[in-house]
Parts: C-alpha cells; sequence; structure tokens
C-alpha cells in the first residue's frame, strides 16, 4: 500500500488595491448568506470600511451608484451565479 504525500497549502496572492478619485463604474458588492447588500454599503459609506466587489474590486463607497455605470465584470459574474442557482429554492413538479 503506498502513501499519498499530503498536499500543499495554497496561499492566494492577493493585492487589495483602494480606488482613489472618482469612480467608474458601480459594483456589485459581495455578501455572505443572510446579509442584506444595501445594508452593508450603508455602513460602510458610514465608517468608510472598504468593501469588496464580485469582481475583486475593493472600495470605499461614497456616491450614488445609480449615477454611474455597472461594472461590466460584476454584472457576468452576477448573471452566472443566477443562471447556476435559479430554480435551487424550488420544489419539483410531480
Amino acid at each position: 500500500m503506498s502513501q499519498l504525500a499530503p498536499l500543499p497549502t495554497l496561499t492566494p496572492d492577493t493585492e487589495e488595491v483602494l480606488q482613489t478619485g472618482e469612480p467608474t463604474s458601480a459594483h456589485i458588492v459581495k455578501t455572505d448568506p443572510g446579509e442584506n447588500a444595501a445594508a452593508k454599503v450603508l455602513e460602510a459609506r458610514i465608517y468608510g470600511t472598504p468593501l469588496e466587489a464580485l469582481c475583486g474590486h475593493v472600495w470605499v463607497p461614497s456616491r450614488d451608484p445609480k449615477q454611474l455605470p455597472l461594472c461590466e465584470q460584476c454584472k457576468s459574474i452576477y448573471e452566472m451565479y443566477r443562471a447556476f442557482n435559479d430554480g435551487l429554492n424550488e420544489q419539483p413538479e410531480e
């Protein structure tokens, strides 16, 4: 019987770069199950804490996102998530 070598621990190499200057697009905020995105954004605006978007962009919200075009990468990720999760909470037909 041969022994398998343990898998290496992978640590993602990420760099948080906060947006400075005027934002160029509105992003969709990443939320955990049960979290309210609007409440999370409001809290971040009040306390000045950074948020992470679906696309990985990190920023501190300061403007009304309705005044900006939606980030295409966030939109694409959200639409893919919706497509994979459509109907998961529905009861099957008998």
